[in-house]
């Protein structure tokens, strides 16, 4: 199977630019360094040679984001490391560049294609002394060139689906070479700690979701509309996907029959269909708006559309109430579930739909800590928010401390997890 893989990915390697060039065309690459996932010349190599080199590879966002809190304690207590931070998205590689300024030994560099010969070089380049993999980031050529070079491999906030885990289930001799390739394995939810003992993964532990530990520096959320949301009655629909737009508009007309002066605000998850949000609201006869970065929000929209990466907790901190999308779609039942801590953290109501998969650990502790409640529909979701907005300022919930408690513990239990594989306790 590894060698099928490998003659299959090294046959489509020169088709691999083309398929380049047509994201760039859509937006979805960058024009400048698109380059450095594909050919070697490009790598851009820049390390010390004094300082040893971890390498922590993550897909998007999210997963970026759930990895700050743990470079910035390894940056503050290991100054014998500097760190490579490499990812696949253009979205993560914005906000990458963004955070990575805060610190003076990280760089960030795009993950190149999984073809042997590109990961080879890679590696060989950058000689990093140990490996971190974030969420469900397995590459079989990647990996089994990390072991070939008996690299310390670690893991982090692992996530294996029942699907992926059928799937990897019929190419089990495969599966137990790959994942057996790891010395530590921190799991995301309890589901993937038992399948990744069924593929003969070393060290695998529960301790929680890695995202609770994201810290979030509430100084930096002021915006050009911070005084605009504080004194609006508004909520926001956050991450949603295609078929929750229409949900989200739909619910707005029903609280509009309320609250002549109510705003939503949608956040796509995916911003390529802000148009297309645009239009089913004008559709309903809304008054609406795009707001791009740095644009004020004008008086008098019904609907506010976000067209910008990155921003959900700047309307987050002023929300008393929020939908998180991918949760009300049927067909995606089994990976359903977006984020929803940092709204938890930032003091908002949740709402969301019966399909949570990817996070249903977390939504479980918030729903049994009455922090979040599931909706089937817009009238579900319109009587609630009715409730809540009838006061429409900020309140400050006790409730929330608890997610703080949960955050500290967590991230005290990783980072002494961490310390362990870093001075080669864990083998």
């Amino acid at each position: 199977m590894i060698l099928l893989y490998r003659i299959l990915t090294n046959a489509i390697y020169p088709l691999l630019y083309i398929f380049l060039l047509i994201r760039i065309l859509i937006k979805k690459e960058d024009p400048n360094r698109y380059k450095e996932k594909i050919f070697v010349s490009h790598f851009n190599v820049n390390k010390s040679k004094n300082l040893k080199l971890l390498w922590f590879h993550t897909a998007s966002i999210g997963e970026f984001k759930s990895i700050i809190p743990l470079i910035k304690e390894i940056c503050s207590q290991r100054k014998d490391y500097e760190i490579l931070v490499t990812t696949n998205t253009l979205s993560s590689s914005i906000i990458a560049q963004k955070e990575l300024k805060k610190f003076n030994n990280i760089q960030h560099r795009f993950m190149p294609f999984d073809v042997n010969y590109l990961i080879d070089n890679f590696i060989n380049k950058w000689k990093p002394e140990k490996i971190f993999l974030v969420d469900s980031e397995i590459w079989p050529n990647l990996i089994l060139k990390i072991k070939e070079k008996k690299i310390p491999l670690a893991l982090l906030n692992a996530r294996l689906t029942r699907r992926s885990f059928n799937k990897w289930s019929m190419f089990n001799k495969t599966a137990k070479k790959i994942f057996s390739a790891f010395s530590l394995c921190l799991c995301a939810n309890k589901e993937t700690e038992g399948f990744l003992k069924e593929f003969d993964a070393k060290n695998v532990k529960y301790e929680g979701n890695l995202k609770l530990i994201d810290k979030i520096d509430k100084k930096q959320l002021n915006s050009i509309n911070s005084e605009i949301l504080s004194n609006s009655r508004f909520w926001v629909a956050a991450s949603t996907h295609d078929e929750e737009d229409l949900l989200c508009i739909k619910t707005h007309v029903e609280l509009k029959k309320e609250f002549k002066d109510i705003i939503t605000i949608i956040i796509p998850r995916h911003l390529d269909r802000v148009k297309k949000i645009k239009d089913l609201s004008l559709n309903m006869n809304l008054k609406t708006q795009i707001l791009n970065d740095n644009e004020k929000i004008k008086q008098s929209k019904d609907i506010i559309i976000i067209n910008s990466f990155g921003v959900l907790q700047k309307y987050f901190c002023h929300a008393k109430s929020v939908f998180i999308g991918k949760s009300t779609i049927k067909r995606l039942k089994n990976e359903g579930g977006q984020n929803p801590i940092d709204a938890a953290k930032l003091g908002c109501k949740i709402y969301h739909g019966p399909y949570v998969y990817n996070f249903k650990e977390i939504y479980d502790f918030l729903e049994k800590n009455k922090i979040s409640k599931i909706v089937n529909n817009y009238f579900d979701l319109s009587k609630y928010l009715i409730t809540d907005l009838k006061d429409f300022k900020k309140k400050n919930d006790d409730n929330f401390n608890q997610i703080e408690n949960l955050e500290k513990n967590l991230f005290n239990k990783i980072m002494k997890i961490i310390e362990e594989f870093l001075n080669n306790e864990i083998k």
